[in-house]
């Protein structure tokens, strides 16, 4: 783990213990228990989210040959080392590009799909946060959150355009420069023939009707997160409308994604949903527990794909 990403450890971990301290670790505690009973209905909608991410890649890639069994292999292998190692949010996509690899897909395919599948989820997810905030505008929620909310999906919708501008305007020609640099880094790509990435690149973004698939995917699994919010809320005792959290979701994960420096998002995921859940009512104590039990999720989905990568 390099010193960056060991200090942005700290940092996030510091973060969320100074918030649980805040709210009281016996309430977050009593919240989980309660709430427990509902992990396998949370796990069954994330692995809904999951399969819809899944063959959004895979239309990326053009197919390339894969079941939906083998692009979910490497969906679920890529979120399980994002969640679960220190690796800011980069390690899972060359991990699941690996397992692409491993199942006979060319690496310059497979780095060149998981790219665009990047730049097409991003892009699905600055649609999910303009609709949670045009739901929000709409309800009678504090109207407070509009500067903050609106600056960071501009800053968004600006990180998205310039990743698509630079890809066209050649990007990855330098990446094929940088591969013996890459190879030290990652080892997996000593191996790997990324001649013609960006030739690639641009024939798959030619594709547009599988473009606008992808999309549709990602969107209909980014929408999926809000019945795990629900679901979670509830069994804690907390009723909140389905346009609720559908707007939970949507915001407090643009704010784990404005912390993908933070392996995981530590501290950053947690403060979100407590300034988000406060807009609806929900106690601090509580939002940090929708935080936790996500986490747990996280854990007993990602653990056996840690394992499955391993083998």
């Amino acid at each position: 783990m390099r010193w960056r990403s060991a200090a942005a450890l700290a940092a996030g971990c510091f973060a969320l213990g100074l918030i649980i301290h805040a709210v009281g670790f016996a309430a977050v505690f009593s919240d989980v228990l309660r709430a427990g009973w509902v992990m396998p209905a949370m796990i069954l909608v994330h692995l809904g989210q999951l399969l819809l991410s899944a063959l959004a890649w895979r239309e990326s890639l053009g197919g390339a040959g894969l079941t939906w069994r083998g692009i979910f292999l490497a969906r679920w292998v890529r979120e399980g080392v994002n969640a679960l190692l220190p690796v800011a949010q980069i390690g899972g996509q060359v991990a699941g590009a690996a397992v692409l690899v491993r199942r006979a897909v060319p690496p310059v395919l497979a780095v060149a799909g998981t790219i665009l599948d990047l730049t097409l989820e991003a892009a699905a997810q600055l649609v999910y946060t303009l609709a949670g905030m045009g739901v929000l505008r709409d309800g009678r929620a504090d109207r407070g959150w509009r500067g903050w909310v609106g600056g960071g999906v501009g800053l968004t919708a600006l990180g998205v355009a310039g990743f698509v501008a630079a890809q066209r305007a050649g990007l990855l020609l330098l990446v094929e420069r940088l591969l013996e640099r890459m190879a030290r880094q990652w080892p997996v790509f000593s191996s790997w023939s990324l001649e013609g990435l960006h030739a690639t690149l641009m024939r798959r973004q030619a594709d547009r009707r599988a473009m606008c698939r992808a999309m549709v995917l990602h969107s209909v699994s980014w929408a999926l997160g809000s019945a795990e919010v629900w679901v979670a809320l509830w069994g804690m005792g907390h009723r909140v409308s389905v346009p609720g959290s559908f707007v939970i979701e949507s915001l407090a994960m643009a704010a784990r994604s404005a912390g993908f420096a933070v392996p995981g998002a530590i501290g950053v995921q947690e403060g979100g949903f407590v300034l988000v859940c406060g807009l609806f009512g929900v106690p601090p104590e509580t939002a940090v527990s929708l935080s936790v039990l996500k986490r747990l999720r996280e854990v007993l989905v990602g653990v056996p794909a840690l394992v499955v990568r391993a083998h």
